[in-house]
Formats: structure tokens, C-alpha cells, sequence
């Protein structure tokens, strides 16, 4: 299982579990979920960053999209592997 197209979850309810900015980070996001068999899509989605630490301004990164009823495991999963900057959701959000 894998990277599927977003129309794959049918009706089912999704959820976003992380948001990359960096193709290195979103490979990481890729090895870890596709290693556990867990079906996930990607989309363009805005987020927040700062300049210099002050300045506040917009990026695109792509989100990662589970199954809804995944969405902790995954986010369990991903924090495990060191992979926190990016979590959405995350119950200690």
C-alpha cells in the first residue's frame, strides 16, 4: 500500500496528519507510512511560517491525508520517527 489518489477513499472521512515543506521530509513521511502499509494522498495545503523568526508569511507545503479512523496511529507513528515539525492534529496540539 501507499501513496493512493485521494478519490480511493471513496466517502470514507479523512483526515490531515501532517503538512511538509521540504521534499526530504515529505520522502521520510512516505517511508514511514508506506513501511506500515498505511494508505495516504496529498494535496497542496497553505501553512505559516516566520521570516527571520518576525515576519509572518505563507507557504505552500503538501499534507498527508489518512483514513480518519488511522489519523492517531499514523501521527503516533510519524512522532516515533522523529518527524514532529509538521504534525496536524497531534493530541499535544
Amino acid at each position: 500500500m501507499g501513496l493512493v489518489t485521494p478519490e480511493s477513499f471513496d466517502d470514507r472521512e479523512v483526515a490531515i496528519i501532517y503538512i511538509v515543506g521540504r521534499m526530504s521530509e515529505g520522502k521520510r513521511v512516505e517511508q514511514v507510512l508506506s513501511a506500515h502499509a498505511i494508505d495516504y494522498a496529498v494535496d497542496a495545503e497553505p501553512f505559516h511560517g516566520r521570516v527571520l523568526g518576525l515576519i509572518p508569511v505563507e507557504y505552500e507545503g503538501i499534507g498527508f491525508y489518512v483514513l480518519a479512523a488511522q489519523a492517531e496511529i499514523c501521527r503516533g507513528l510519524l512522532r516515533e520517527a522523529g518527524l514532529v515539525q509538521g504534525l496536524v492534529g497531534a493530541e499535544d496540539d
